[in-house]
């Protein structure tokens, strides 16, 4: 007898010497087959299957495993994702989802086998953060699979990821803050720290700054860059993190007087390198020009901290620090907000809501005069007096 010719999806299951069923579905003229130890399973995974050939997928994307559709992936975002995130991504793919899962058909990717990773991950002591990053990247990835057609749907939707602790804000106080300015009098990088604090910028905006963004006049300077990449492939710069990050920002007389003994002390420092200064017009610079490395800015920082005798915080608390003061001091949140580059006030008031001094008593005693009628106090006294007043006169 011939064989039945099938036609698209139609599926068949047979019974094995082994006592296993197999399954198999046509696709394309091309068969898929599928292995169980009972029938019912079979059944579900026929219909599962023609779910999907119903969705649009097709017999190439049956046969490409997660790790070659994320080399994929990867090689199309090149040019649409900033370097820095690009590298971090290829290197999350490399280091974690390519060993654990990438072995696994694009076609049978489930939730449990993402929550699988997230599990096995946080079992291995890799951070929360990290995790996190990985489900944003897989999230996206999948997201371009299902706009292909690749895969009828998004399994990172149906995957819990882990709660991220919060990180501990350490700031300084303003007294510490003048000490911290003092003990850096005269340091190379003291602009550099007392615009860190006076602007709230990003270390990576404050290190891609150019002296063509200084308006000595109107006293402001412009964010519109930050350094990416200081050294390797190379120095690069990219827009800021966000477009509401391109700013002017005001500056204070003192603030000023402190960046312009910079720009005279570097063209010191430019005579004395001779040929071997790199012209990048940055205003803050290495020995030879060349952008500052943040391990570098975060070692000398350190360390003039402790000699200030000052707590130990990252550069990045600087920016914090910015807020409290400003935020303590009664500048509007509006204002603070801009300054510090945020898309809208709410930005601000999420991260630094806490920072904002109580005024509830204050408050409370405002409306107390505001609308609480005022309450009458009489003695017994007054009461009968007033009473003898008010009795009508027999005489009238």
């Amino acid at each position: 007898m011939a064989n039945k010719i099938r036609g698209k999806k139609e599926g068949s299951i047979h019974l094995l010497p082994s006592g296993s069923f197999r399954a198999q579905v046509t696709l394309q003229g091309r068969r898929l087959g599928f292995t169980a130890k009972t029938r019912r399973e079979c059944q579900e995974w026929i219909k599962k299957t023609q779910g999907q050939i119903d969705e649009g997928m097709t017999f190439a994307s049956t046969k490409i495993t997660l790790a070659e559709y994320l080399d994929g992936w990867l090689s199309n975002s090149k040019f649409s994702k900033r370097p820095a995130t690009w590298k971090h991504y290829e290197q999350l793919i490399r280091s974690y989802i390519v060993p654990i899962i990438g072995n696994i058909k694009i076609k049978d990717l489930r939730p449990e086998h993402i929550q699988g990773l997230y599990n096995q991950l946080l079992e291995q002591k890799i951070g929360a953060h990290v995790v996190r990053k990985i489900h944003t990247l897989l999230h996206s990835a999948l997201v371009q699979a299902v706009k292909m057609g690749t895969v009828p749907r998004n399994p990172t939707n149906a995957v819990m990821q882990p709660t991220e602790p919060s990180k501990e804000m350490k700031i300084l106080d303003e007294n510490q803050v003048s000490q911290m300015l003092v003990s850096v009098s005269g340091h190379r990088w003291e602009a550099l720290f007392c615009l860190a604090v006076t602007t709230g910028m990003r270390q990576m905006e404050l290190l891609g700054l150019k002296w063509a963004d200084v308006d000595w006049i109107k006293q402001t300077i412009k964010v519109e860059r930050q350094l990416v990449r200081p050294d390797g492939e190379g120095i690069q710069f990219a827009p800021t993190k966000t477009k509401f990050g391109r700013r002017s920002v005001d500056l204070g007389s003192r603030a000023i007087e402190v960046l312009r003994r910079h720009y005279e002390h570097q063209h010191v420092v430019r005579m004395a390198a001779g040929e071997k200064w790199q012209e990048h017009g940055l205003i803050f610079t290495n020995s030879n020009g060349g952008p500052i490395h943040p391990r570098n800015l975060l070692r000398d920082f350190k360390m003039l901290l402790r000699r200030a005798g000052l707590p130990v915080i990252r550069f990045h608390d600087l920016r914090h620090t910015a807020a409290s003061l400003m935020l303590n001091h009664g500048t509007p949140i509006l204002v603070v907000s801009r300054r510090l580059g945020h898309a809208k006030p709410s930005i601000t008031l999420d991260v630094y809501g806490h920072l904002l001094p109580s005024v509830q008593a204050e408050a409370a005693e405002m409306l107390d005069e505001l609308i609480m009628p005022i309450q009458l106090h009489t003695t017994a006294h007054d009461l009968h007096t007033t009473l003898v007043l008010e009795e009508p006169n027999p005489h009238i």
